[in-house]
């Protein structure tokens, strides 16, 4: 099997969209990803896979806390601006700091997690960073999917 094979069946697998944030020495660091899910509701646990070449992955190891946004349809430019590299990401997108940990979390959100660092381990080309969710907040609205490398909404 080929790296490329193995990309293009997970590309089949649907999933939401989050935007995973945190503050760390006077800086934002950030990016998109879809490789996150529920660990344990006792404690709240949630996990987030990021690629350790990720400009933001040594930051989130550090910072010790992180925001979670859960991304509502019509906020593909945001995923797709927090997808790339540079400090221009968060230009003109509207972050706020969490009440609970004070990490950037982006309004508009179909839900917002702030975590604190619970464990991280490697994981190949990864790191599985799991953090301990400390407040949740949900708003209104439909999510944002991914799949087969779009985005797309339910029904």
């Amino acid at each position: 099997m080929t790296p490329e094979e193995f990309k293009e069946a997970l590309a089949s697998w649907a999933t939401g969209v989050t935007v995973v944030a945190t503050e760390w020495e006077g800086h934002r660091y950030g990016l998109t990803a879809s490789s996150f899910t529920s660990v344990s509701l006792t404690p709240p646990l949630v996990l987030i896979c990021v690629d350790r070449r990720a400009e933001s992955c040594e930051a989130l190891l550090r910072a010790g806390s992180f925001g979670v946004s859960i991304l509502a349809l019509g906020q593909e430019a945001a995923a797709m601006q927090m997808a790339r590299s540079g400090e221009q990401k968060f230009e003109g997108l509207p972050f706020e700091p969490g009440p609970t940990l004070g990490q950037p979390l982006l309004r508009g959100a179909l839900a917002h997690l702030e975590c604190r660092t619970f464990r991280a381990d490697d994981a190949g080309d990864h790191v599985l960073l799991l953090g301990e969710v400390h407040a949740a907040r949900t708003h209104e609205g439909s999510p944002l999917l991914y799949a087969r490398r779009r985005f797309h909404g339910l029904g």
